[in-house]
């Protein structure tokens, strides 16, 4: 008897060493990886909510035969167990990061922020447009419960963004506001709303379909237990076409291998300035005739924003002396 023939399918739930697979006929099987595949090493999540894969039907079940590549990864480190810290070292100093998927190949990613309770965590926000844009993800930023400050004083706080170029809507669930733009955003795509506990994305989903926030929160809380070291757990489908990926409110973001020489790179505002630095080199904060600090201080760049990068630069200058010290010493 001939083999079936490999179908592809989207990954849009992944639990307990079983994945549910969406195919192009519309059709939701659930499937198990081949032996092979689990036992090639990797430093990713090898299958994440996202991935695409070709698979088929035999007398034991559904069989995923292939990993399709991915195009792009919305990712952090690899939080320990124990929940403190994300970066192993081993033995001899090396050391080892482990990619933590949260959602694979997604066509974009909204970040959501609340304008009031909780304040908005700004710094948290540049972290995850840098993660996004090293991984060339298109990104929409939401500042949600506009009603609660007014639009000007919401403006106010995120305008900045959209002088970069980073297309912002204001939303609240309680009136309406944006709803309808978030909605056209989010059709026929797929999207992951990301942002910290408490800034309104079960209310923004309820307000976009009615108990759409309720399934999504039924499946954070039936795979994350409680905790925020999950990865995401199922893409739920939008009426309108096209699906969305809730995310565990994160409260720290560590980003994977990334080197403190690029991270200018990944902040539009400061990388046209970068060229006309007299060093090449140039870490942009002590060094005579940087373009970075001169345009900072003509105004062209925001302060708030040259504070993040110099505190994610600092981060992973730290992370690479340790690094190569560890060498040396083996």
């Amino acid at each position: 008897m001939n083999e079936e023939a490999l179908r592809e399918g989207l990954v849009i739930r992944a639990q307990s060493g079983f994945y549910t697979l969406y195919t192009p006929e519309g059709e939701q099987v659930v499937a198990r990886l081949r032996g092979r595949l689990k036992k090639e090493r990797r430093d990713s999540t090898l299958l994440a909510v996202g991935d695409r894969v070709r698979w088929r039907r035999t007398k034991g079940g559904n069989i995923i035969e292939e990993i399709l590549p991915r195009r792009r990864a919305l990712s952090r480190l690899k939080p320990l167990p124990s929940g403190r810290g994300t970066r192993r070292w081993d033995r001899r100093g090396y050391l080892r990061e482990r990619e933590q998927v949260i959602i694979a190949n997604p066509d974009q990613v909204v970040f959501v922020q609340a304008c009031a309770q909780p304040e908005p965590r700004l710094r948290m926000l540049d972290r995850l447009l840098v993660g996004a844009e090293r991984q060339s993800i298109p990104v929409l930023i939401c500042a949600n419960k506009v009603d609660l400050v007014g639009e000007e004083r919401a403006q106010q706080l995120f305008g900045i963004y959209e002088r970069i170029g980073y297309p912002v809507i204001y939303t609240s669930a309680v009136n309406g506001t944006g709803i309808q733009a978030l909605r056209e955003h989010l059709r026929n795509k797929i999207s992951a709303l990301v942002g910290p506990s408490g800034v309104g994305k079960t209310s923004l989903l309820n307000a976009l379909e009615p108990g759409l926030g309720r399934r999504v929160k039924e499946v954070s809380r039936a795979t994350g237990k409680g905790r925020h070291t999950t990865t995401v757990a199922e893409l739920v489908p939008l009426a309108e076409g096209g699906w969305v990926a809730d995310t565990p409110g994160i409260r720290a973001l560590a980003l994977f291998d990334l080197e403190p020489e690029e991270i200018d790179a990944y902040f539009p505002d400061i990388a046209p300035h970068v060229p006309h630095c007299a060093f090449s080199d140039c870490s942009h904060t002590v060094e005579p005739g940087c373009a970075v600090l001169a345009a900072l201080e003509r105004g062209e760049i925001d302060r708030h924003r040259y504070e993040s990068y110099v505190r994610l630069h600092q981060e992973h200058r730290k992370l690479a002396d340790m690094y190569w010290w560890g060498i040396e010493e083996a």
